[in-house]
């Protein structure tokens, strides 16, 4: 692909650097985002109909201290109290809805906090999403691991103690077809009791042949429920189409993964409405698949290489744990991952409040885990990374750092028979 060839020769061609221009200057020149292309499976689904009419007709602004009270006071929390525990009327009750979230937690999982890690397989990717270090048009070191390497990178991670690894690649399907990744997660279950997959959305017989191969679960971030804004962070390639990725979680649970991981990035649009749609994707979905796990991550932007072409909308730490406290009351059973993007200070505190699992020992670049597992030098290149990182402890350190907050630090809970 012309993509592949001038991310790798370091340079744009004059037909390349023509094709950018076009895609971000001219709407004309691209793709209908809600149009399936070729070879996209499409189901039958009520859930984002729901989803959408939810969030379309959320008015954060017309709730008021009375709503809030009240959905703090009520034993269950309806969508309608979740709106309000959402809204900017509900900032001053922070406290009152940690103290909430926090019993809600310590109700459903004692004083657990579950560890993984990440580990990045190849960084080629064929969309051009505008906020991405990966996009296409960036610049950067690529890389795709060999088999060997990738099991080598899983020996270090396995040899720190750790039980579950979460595996990720550029969207590419070209560079990391899905036989590509089935045969990383069949090396994956030598070394792991959770496999975890965060890759381009497939179809559902590709994620049946990924769950045989020894996958667990699937995250899939939305990035924005808002159709209009996604349609101008996504200039080009499969992510460009929001429907398919939409219905991502329910072809997987359709092809039997035991879990699914739902998450908006917050700041590429209006985070309250982001936050609302993502739990309510997986509330809906919930209730129609009640035998499946279910989990939030709730990301916010973080800097990349070469990115001057988003001006995020800033969401500080108390909204963030705001968001957090109403995902706790509303969602009491769904797991709430913190990643390392953000700072170890807030981590610390979350995990005592709402959040269930955080991820340690994390590099989000590409073959570089022993350097930093081990302190050993590089001994092959690595590819660059998706984004800078903030909370950079090694797997042992965050395990003794939960283990002083008095919480109980748990690797794996899921036994195969």
């Amino acid at each position: 692909m012309e993509n592949q060839f001038f991310v790798d020769s370091g340079f744009l061609s004059p037909a390349a650097l023509e094709k950018k221009h076009r895609l971000e200057n001219d709407p004309s020149s691209r793709k209908n985002h809600m149009e399936y292309l070729p070879g996209m499976e499409q189901i039958s689904s009520d859930i984002c109909a729901k989803v959408m009419a939810q969030m379309e007709s959320y008015d954060p602004g017309r709730y008021t201290a009375r709503d809030v009270k009240a959905a703090l006071e009520h034993e269950t929390c309806s969508i309608e109290d979740f709106k309000a525990l959402l809204s900017p009327a509900a900032g001053p009750f922070l406290e009152q809805m940690a103290q909430k979230a926090r019993l809600e937690t310590r109700k459903h999982f004692g004083n657990t906090v579950y560890l993984f890690t990440p580990l990045y397989i190849a960084n080629y990717c064929e969309n051009y999403c505008v906020y991405c270090g990966f996009n296409c048009y960036n610049h950067i070191h690529r890389m795709r691991l060999s088999m060997e390497q990738i099991e080598h990178e899983m020996q270090v991670i396995a040899d720190s103690g750790m039980e579950e690894i979460l595996m990720l690649t550029g969207e590419s399907r070209t560079m990391s077809d899905v036989q590509y990744i089935g045969e990383a997660c069949k090396l994956a279950r030598k070394y792991f009791r959770m496999v975890g997959l965060e890759i381009y959305p497939v179809n559902t017989d590709e994620y049946r042949y990924l769950h045989e191969c020894g996958a667990d679960y699937v995250t899939v971030f939305q990035e924005t429920y808002d159709t209009v804004k996604y349609e101008t962070l996504h200039l080009a390639g499969h992510k460009r189409v929001w429907p398919y990725r939409f219905d991502a979680q329910e072809r997987a649970l359709m092809a039997g993964m035991r879990g699914v991981a739902f998450s908006a990035l917050l700041g590429l649009s209006d985070f309250r409405k982001d936050a609302l749609a993502s739990a309510l994707h997986l509330y809906y979905l919930q209730r129609k698949y009640p035998q499946a796990e279910m989990s939030l991550s709730c990301p916010r932007l973080r800097p990349i290489i070469n990115n001057d072409k988003i001006n995020p909308q800033d969401v500080h730490e108390t909204q963030l744990c705001q968001i957090l406290c109403a995902y706790r009351i509303f969602l009491p059973f769904a797991g709430i991952t913190v990643s390392s993007r953000e700072s170890a200070q807030f981590r610390n505190g979350i995990v005592k409040i709402a959040a269930t699992k955080v991820s340690a020992g994390v590099s989000t670049g590409i073959g570089d885990h022993e350097s930093k597992y081990t302190g050993k030098e590089q001994q092959q290149d690595a590819g660059d990374e998706q984004f800078e990182i903030n909370d950079g402890r090694s797997f042992r350190r965050m395990y003794e750092d939960m283990a002083h907050e008095g919480l109980q630090p748990v690797l794996n809970d899921y036994l195969y028979v």
